[in-house]
Order: structure tokens, then C-alpha cells, then sequence
């Protein structure tokens, strides 16, 4: 699980980056940390960059890694 120290550096958001589950090795469509919805490892993912492979850990099932983003890295503009 994604922890924080200072709440004032993080908050809630319905931002559609939440919304999409991603294969292993694909680019990840943004920055941030991902985590994998079999095993619940988590990654840190740089938007672009391709997202681990399917042989990234050990899995209790045979299911397959997919990625989901848990922690949105919002960029200053």
C-alpha cells in the first residue's frame, strides 16, 4: 500500500488515470505508482517508460500481471 507523511503533498482526485487496468510492458500513460491487481505490488512508473513485464514477481495464481494506478504524479505546468 502507497503510504504519505505530510498530508498538505497529496489528495484525493477522480482523475481518469485511476480508471484503467494495463498489461506488462506496455507504456505507462502516466507518471506515478502502479499496482499490480493480482499481487498488489506496487511499482513506480515514469509516463512513456514501459510498465514491468509479466515476470516481475512471484503471483499466487496463474491470473496475469495488471497494472492500475493507485498514486497520480501531478506535474506543475
Amino acid at each position: 500500500m502507497a503510504l504519505y507523511q505530510n498530508e498538505a503533498c497529496i489528495k484525493p482526485s477522480v482523475h481518469v488515470a485511476f480508471d484503467f487496468v494495463h498489461e506488462p510492458g506496455r507504456p505507462a500513460p502516466f507518471s506515478g505508482i502502479y499496482r499490480c491487481e493480482v499481487c498488489r505490488h506496487e511499482i513506480v512508473s515514469t509516463a512513456g517508460q514501459p510498465l514491468p513485464p509479466q515476470n516481475h514477481a512471484q503471483h499466487p495464481s496463474d491470473s496475469p500481471v495488471r497494472w492500475r494506478m493507485v498514486v497520480y504524479a501531478e506535474h506543475n505546468k
